[in-house]
């Protein structure tokens, strides 16, 4: 009897061993697939190199909430500076962790393919009152090009297709004594996809005018603009850069904001292509606007200044596009 205990002790003890032995294998087996086959997914730098594919949920999401991390961008709220006046704001930016990770796990084989959402400031530029603008938000790598228009019709066709041969969109800003003359022209401005913007009616000088005159002047031109082009305008360049506060705040009455240039290229006197091209190269930088005309000079040097600008790895935009808030995005992160 004793012999016979002892035998089930032993085939129960033999039992036991090779069960808890089986357990511990298949614990580590399920282990290493946990790990990515043996890796340490307390390891960033592994987890960082590691293909989506042979990363567990925790560890991709590790590694998702490390690039979440190095990539997020606080807002800037818009401002009011001492010399450059009323300064749009510029969104942030962070990484859409639900969305990246969703997009992640469905193509394990390829490259993470990062998803954003950008984050408005606090304060807007509608909130910083009745003050003219001269630039965009120097975070933000956008410039414009703003074309005033009441006079040089040659030039215009020209300027035109070197835009369209460059991919660019640009704010032409009309005079309304000339949309009147020349609707067709303002179309195929606008058939070319630009914007058009309000540049007074008779280009004087609005800081010497009345109060009706000054509102007739804008007023004239808007009504211009949307019976012509059926265009909602959001924007008024006094000409010759002429103005005082009764205008920024007439403009404001009816909707517009007053926008004047960073950089002028002074074209309307006839410089060589070869140095406006050379003052833009130097001096532009993120949030710029650039004035210019259709002159000789401008038609002959656009294109020098387009490539010189996207040489600094700056983005050619509209007026509307350079003082909005919108984040530039980067590139997917792989």
């Amino acid at each position: 009897m004793r012999r016979a205990k002892r035998a089930v002790w032993i085939v129960a003890s033999l039992a036991i061993t090779l069960i808890i032995g089986q357990f511990s294998g298949v614990r580590d087996y399920i282990g290493q697939l946990r790990d990515g086959q043996g890796t340490k997914v307390n390891d960033p730098e592994a987890v960082a190199t590691m293909g989506v594919a042979a990363l567990p949920d925790n560890a991709l999401m590790q590694r998702l909430h490390a690039e979440a991390a190095r990539q997020r961008r606080e807002p800037v709220d818009a401002k009011i500076d001492r010399v450059w006046k009323a300064i749009p704001g510029y969104n942030g930016l962070e990484v859409d962790l639900d969305a990246t990770y969703r997009k992640a796990i469905k193509a394990p084989d390829r490259p993470i393919q990062y998803v954003y959402r950008q984050l408005a400031p606090k304060v807007h530029l509608n909130q910083l009152g009745n003050v003219p603008i001269y630039r965009g938000n120097p975070e933000k790598p956008m410039v414009s090009f703003m074309i005033n228009v009441a006079w040089g019709n040659e030039y215009i066709v020209p300027i035109l297709n070197t835009l369209d041969q460059e991919k660019v969109k640009a704010t032409f800003f009309l005079d309304g004594s000339w949309l009147k003359k020349n609707p067709e022209l303002a179309k195929e401005i606008q058939k070319r996809g630009h914007e058009l913007s309000n540049h007074a009616y008779s280009h004087p000088d609005m800081s010497r005018l009345s109060r009706e005159r000054a509102t007739q002047e804008i007023q004239k031109t808007e009504v211009l603009l949307q019976e012509t082009l059926g265009v909602k305008n959001s924007w008024f360049a006094p000409p010759s850069g002429d103005f005082n506060q009764q205008t920024v705040e007439l403009a404001a009455e009816l909707g517009l904001k007053t926008v004047l240039w960073t950089l002028d290229t002074v074209d309307w006197r006839h410089p060589s292509p070869e140095s406006v091209v050379n003052k833009i190269s130097s001096q532009v930088e993120s949030g710029s606007l650039i004035l210019m005309h259709p002159t000789d000079s401008s038609a002959a040097a656009l294109k020098g200044m387009i490539h010189a600008i996207r040489s600094k790895g700056l983005v050619l935009g509209t007026v509307s596009q350079t003082l909005s808030p919108d984040r530039q995005l980067p590139a997917p992160v792989e």
